[in-house]
């Protein structure tokens, strides 16, 4: 059984990027024909701050990185939301190699205090509950589609049956600022904990890259 525990296989991996903190400098400073080697680095550190606190945000789209992303389906859903990213996803259209499920290792409560988001973990005997069930259902669903790959259906009719726990991958790619945003709203605690594992590893990576201009953004 392809089980993916605990999120252990959940994971953005930065391909690729384009730029630096003196790119957004020098885009910024343009206007003056001017560029960020006329002057010192303390002065361009705050004109990125500047910039970012003022919402100045169009020399940080001169910018570019790219992911390479492994998730459930539903955290792709929720990160899909945020559209001036480019995504490309691989399709179970095409694909119909055996599929791999994310298992929680600790089942979570609804919230009490609002009216989205968890609360805190259930107790053992409530996990153990839930997780045969689940590992039941999950079974039963990938029996199905393994038996209507086999039968003749058609791949792209047979993937109905997969639930959203199925992990996907896609390719993920845009501007500084953009990814800059999804930060700001997935990497909040109030984010599901599944998709806030990926906006965090993606602002870490995008720190070690654009570090004064990603503290500028993200804070």
């Amino acid at each position: 059984m392809p089980w993916q525990n605990s999120g252990d296989n959940m994971k953005a991996t930065l391909l690729n990027h384009m730029g630096d903190d003196n790119t957004v400098v020098d885009a910024a400073r343009v206007s003056f024909k001017k560029g960020h080697k006329e002057f010192t680095e303390e002065q361009n550190h705050k004109l990125i701050k500047y910039l970012a606190d003022h919402g100045h945000y169009s020399p940080f789209g001169h910018c570019f990185a790219s992911f390479h992303v492994e998730a459930p389906i539903f955290v792709a859903r929720q990160l899909f939301k945020h559209e001036y990213l480019r995504a490309n996803e691989v399709s179970r259209r095409y694909v119909d190699t055996p599929p791999e499920f994310y298992i929680p290792t600790a089942w979570r409560g609804k919230a009490t205090d609002r009216k989205q988001g968890s609360g805190g973990y259930l107790d053992h005997k409530e996990n153990v509950l839930w997780y045969g069930a689940y590992r039941e259902c999950v079974v039963e669903t990938l029996n199905l589609y393994d038996d209507m790959i086999r039968g003749g259906v058609a791949p792209e009719m047979a993937r109905m049956v997969l639930p959203q726990s199925m992990y996907t991958e896609w390719y993920w790619s845009g501007s500084l600022d953009a990814f800059a945003n999804m930060a700001k709203l997935r990497c909040k605690p109030d984010t599901q904990e599944e998709t806030r594992l990926i906006a965090n590893q993606i602002s870490e990576q995008m720190l070690t890259k654009f570090p004064v201009s990603w503290s500028a953004l993200v804070g």
